[in-house]
């Protein structure tokens, strides 16, 4: 049932569709066409514009597929983190890290997403850790 219905759009529809469409003869022709014959066109043009965009689909440039994008551009570059230790005497607790990736999820403290950001991104950012200075 299924292969006849296919059989019969093929061999008798479309072939009906193809002849009452309003081809020009020539390129001209298509600046002398009226709305309602655009209209009628349509669906044949939409198939073969997806079909020429198909046919040259595989020979496009890919796309890179990388989710983040760096956010250290110049900094460090040369080490495979950039970590900054300060020294502060007033600090509550010993050692504060603080985000400087922003994609920690209790930003501005540090929660370690920098690991997966630089996995995916080869970037090197790292926390900025404050360490209290014990005398």
């Amino acid at each position: 049932m299924f292969l006849e219905t296919i059989s019969r759009i093929i061999k008798i529809q479309l072939p009906a569709y193809l002849k009452k469409l309003p081809l020009p003869e020539t390129i001209g022709g298509f600046a002398r066409l009226t709305v309602s014959e655009w209209l009628r066109l349509l669906p044949l043009l939409g198939i073969l514009a997806l079909l020429g965009y198909l046919t040259i689909r595989p020979f496009l440039p890919k796309k890179k597929k990388q989710k983040d994008s760096l956010i250290n551009l110049k900094i460090q570059k040369e080490n495979p983190k950039v970590v900054n230790e300060i020294d502060i005497e007033d600090l509550k607790s010993t050692n504060v890290c603080y985000c400087r990736c922003w994609r920690s999820k209790t930003f501005p403290v540090c929660d370690k997403s920098h690991i997966k950001h630089n996995e995916l991104t080869g970037d090197n950012v790292g926390p900025l850790i404050l360490k209290k200075k014990i005398l």
